[in-house]
């Protein structure tokens, strides 16, 4: 891994903990203008200064995002169907070029194993890589599993050591039991995914379960803009990965308006 690499990783993930809160906001791709990020601009303002990383598509960077914010940025760079369709038939969408452009420190795109596109996202996912790593920019795999699959440890641990096999530098994933075994499986840093709201104190304790178990972070989303307190909320997230703070403290952080 090259000078450029490493500089750009150490953007997201933090040299100082190992870890990073990302924030996603790129659930429009395919969901539309969903609960939260109606408008963009307005939910992501306040809580740039305090993510580590910001997870989101060109088109609302471009749109919803102050040039002057001091904030990092990973790239979503696949897409293609809506929820209506079949979400597995992903291609790139966006160029190295374009990424390079907007200042991103990573990019990101699916795979979907087990799905009925697995083969082309996890091709394109090798495409990727070998044009990112011609410009020194890490490659974030967002793995999915087909609707058949539980998403338990056996087949996300699947999906992050195919993903590190093509070559992502870094994965996202969903946590589940023995969390632990998909983080021993998989040598590159895994970042847990926030996944559909759940009560406040529950993503917290879910946050502190992943981190415990070797998680390098989290990319959280819903359970951040969709909460009463979005602010509260990622600055309880971020005292349990950087600080490592009780879910007891978190929640109490959390509860602070």
């Amino acid at each position: 891994m090259d000078f450029g690499m490493k500089n750009r990783l150490s953007h997201i993930i933090k040299p100082k903990t190992g870890k990073t809160v990302m924030l996603a906001v790129d659930h429009g791709y395919f969901q539309g203008p969903t609960t939260g990020l109606k408008d963009v601009r307005k939910t992501v303002t306040p809580l740039i200064p305090l993510a580590d990383c910001l997870f989101i598509t060109r088109g609302m960077l471009r749109t919803s995002v102050d040039p002057k914010s001091d904030v990092v940025l990973c790239l979503r760079v696949s897409g293609g169907p809506s929820i209506l369709g079949e979400l597995s038939n992903e291609d790139i969408t966006t160029s190295m070029e374009e990424a390079i452009r907007l200042n991103a420190s990573g990019v990101g795109m699916s795979i979907y194993v087990g799905a009925s596109n697995e083969d082309r996202t996890i091709s394109n996912l090798g495409r990727l890589v070998n044009e990112a790593e011609r410009y020194g920019m890490p490659v974030l795999a967002v793995t999915a599993v087909g609707k058949e699959m539980a998403r338990d440890a056996r087949y996300l641990g699947l999906a992050c050591r195919i993903a590190a096999e093509i070559g992502a530098h870094f994965v996202k994933t969903y946590y589940c039991e023995e969390f632990h075994k998909v983080v021993e499986g998989c040598p590159v840093p895994i970042v847990m995914a926030g996944g559909k709201k759940i009560p406040e104190k529950n993503a917290l304790q879910m946050t502190a379960n992943a981190i415990k178990e070797g998680a390098s972070g989290v990319d959280m989303g819903r359970n951040i803009f969709q909460s009463d307190n979005p602010v509260g909320m990622i600055k309880a997230i971020k005292a349990i990965v950087h600080k490592g703070a009780s879910v007891e403290e978190a929640f109490e952080i959390y509860s602070k308006k």
